[in-house]
Order: C-alpha cells, then structure tokens, then sequence
C-alpha cells in the first residue's frame, strides 16, 4: 500500500479517509503481531510510515469538520 500525502487525502471523502485508517489500522496490527510472535518483519520502517499516514489522515478529517 502506498503512503497518502496530505494533498491527495484532502480529495478523498470523509467516508474514504475512515475506511482507508480502518485498512492502515489493520496493517499495523498485523505487523506488529508477527513482531510480538518473535518472526521479523519484512521492512521495519513500515510501521512508522503507516502509524504518519494515519496521523495525517486523522489530522485532516478532524479539520475539515471544523472547517465546514
């Protein structure tokens, strides 16, 4: 899955961004259960990429509600 920049998120609608964080959130998870059962990950770095991405996606939403 590939990172979403901020201005690529700001053309999404509410409803995309929500369910794109519900997929990253599974990602995350995902990842860091196969860290916790002792395998490694292919590319550690993803998890830092993927927890910003929700950041960003969070961010935006929450202000463009009170923009509007």
């Amino acid at each position: 899955m590939a990172i979403i920049r901020a201005k690529d998120a700001r053309k999404m609608s509410s409803k995309e961004i929500d369910s794109k964080i519900e997929e990253l959130r599974k990602e995350v998870l995902k990842l860091n259960s196969q860290i916790s059962a002792g395998a490694t990950p292919e590319n550690a770095g993803r998890i830092r990429e993927i927890r910003k991405t929700i950041a960003r996606l969070m961010f935006i939403k929450n202000t463009e509600v009170k923009n509007k």
